[in-house]
């Protein structure tokens, strides 16, 4: 549990650290795969679903939610097919 919201708030840290800069898209192909990634396997884990949904995982959540948007509008096959939509939503 421990290492799975220290890796959050790395991630979320950096995010703020570039919050007037939208992410490249290597950077959030990149983010979104650590992210999901993390996410799914210390939820096989057992990590209880309070800590994986925590705050830090939100804010990550909706800032990359966000990017991916803004990519997909500016950018027409940027992305190619890397989302933040959990494939068993």
């Amino acid at each position: 549990q421990q290492w799975y919201s220290s890796s959050m708030k790395v991630i979320c840290m950096w995010l703020a650290d570039r919050l007037d800069l939208q992410l490249h898209i290597y950077q959030l192909k990149t983010l979104i795969k650590i992210v999901k990634k993390t996410y799914r396997d210390f939820r096989l884990q057992g990590v209880m679903e309070g800590t994986l949904n925590s705050k830090t995982y939100d804010t990550v959540h909706s800032r990359l939610t966000v990017e991916e948007a803004t990519v997909s509008v500016t950018d027409a096959g940027g992305l190619q097919g890397i989302t933040m939509k959990d494939s068993d939503e």
